[in-house]
């Protein structure tokens, strides 16, 4: 599989990379390693999770997805072959610091997810989203403090606005300190806010982006009609998340035009996953799409998009999508 470089780091990753947050909730221990062992025969030796996973879990469950990672690590003798993404920030108990970017929670959460995953280095360290109540100085010393304890080898972020992500870049570099490498924005056919200003600073500054939703939930596989109710145990339904992901994409005008893109779609004999996919990927910037699967199996139509290319009539078709949907405001923190 087509690796690139993260960011202006000598790292090289997947251009695909396992998204693991159904672990625990949606998926059981055993079909999580079924999964896990799909991917990695496909050539996704890039994993992502976060401390607070699985997905539409609660706090009686946060932990559970790494947990699962490190038995399959330990029992395939995999980390060797794994680049290993996590995450910190969300809530982890009941205390006013068992969340956020303080150096407080960094640290313990850190130690925390080392002893889940069963490693001694997490390879890239990201935090979930930002912190308003937190200086920016005090996070990026510790985030620099972890890296060169060894227990990180490269540190980005997830859900940054530009601005903010500004601030973090300019701050580690008056201060000397390491710098997020990558930053990992939501981004699909449906939702390409990140095109106006995260892009063009990732570019400048030499960022990797590393995707996530690249099928919008599942939205994009074809598999929801307008007039259909969310099917149970999807994101659209699961616990806490099924709200979040109702209000991104469960909307009429999304369902019009993807039921359109597959009309066409199936006129080309082209596979609606791997389409998306390949569209993310072709997209200046983007270093990698993160992937995520509830079943092995529906795996292998994202991991086919690796080597897909796309027409020009088949971008232009996928382009036009965005452009015919209604706009909707731009929250903080999500994007």
């Amino acid at each position: 599989m087509e690796s690139r470089a993260l960011g202006r780091s000598g790292l090289q990753v997947p251009v695909l990379c396992l998204g693991t947050m159904t672990f625990g909730v949606q998926t059981d221990e055993a079909t999580s390693f079924e999964i896990m062992d799909r991917a990695l025969d496909g050539g996704v030796g890039f994993f992502d999770t976060a401390d607070v996973y699985p997905l539409g879990g609660s706090l009686e469950t946060v932990g559970q997805t790494e947990e699962i990672i490190g038995r399959w690590l330990r029992d395939r003798g995999s980390r060797d072959r794994i680049l290993l993404a996590t995450k910190c920030r969300g809530p982890m108990g009941k205390g006013p610091n068992d969340q956020g970017l303080s150096r407080y929670h960094i640290v313990r959460a850190v130690e925390a997810s080392l002893r889940r995953l069963g490693t001694e280095t997490i390879d890239l360290y990201q935090t979930h989203f930002f912190d308003p109540r937190t200086p920016i100085e005090e996070t990026a010393r510790a985030l620099d403090d972890l890296i060169r304890s060894g227990k990180v080898r490269y540190v980005g972020c997830s859900n940054y606005p530009a601005w903010r992500l500004g601030e973090a870049l300019a701050t580690a570099e008056r201060l000397g300190l390491a710098r997020y490498e990558s930053v990992q924005p939501r981004y699909n056919l449906l939702y390409r806010e990140i095109e106006t200003e995260l892009i063009p600073l990732s570019l400048a500054e030499g960022l990797g982006v590393l995707v996530y939703n690249p099928l919008a939930g599942g939205l994009l596989s074809g598999k929801y009609r307008r007039g259909q109710e969310p099917e149970e145990g999807t994101r659209f339904t699961i616990g806490s998340a099924g709200r979040r992901y109702q209000q991104r994409y469960w909307h009429d005008a999304q369902l019009e035009e993807v039921e359109a893109l597959h009309a066409r779609l199936d006129e080309e004999g082209l596979d609606p996953v791997s389409v998306a996919v390949a569209w993310t990927l072709a997209k200046p910037g983007v270093t990698s799409a993160i992937i995520g699967a509830s079943r092995p199996e529906q795996l292998d139509a994202s991991i086919a998009a690796a080597e897909l290319e796309l027409d020009e009539k088949i971008v232009e078709a996928c382009d036009e999508i965005w452009w015919r949907l209604p706009r909707r405001p731009v929250l903080e923190g999500y994007r």
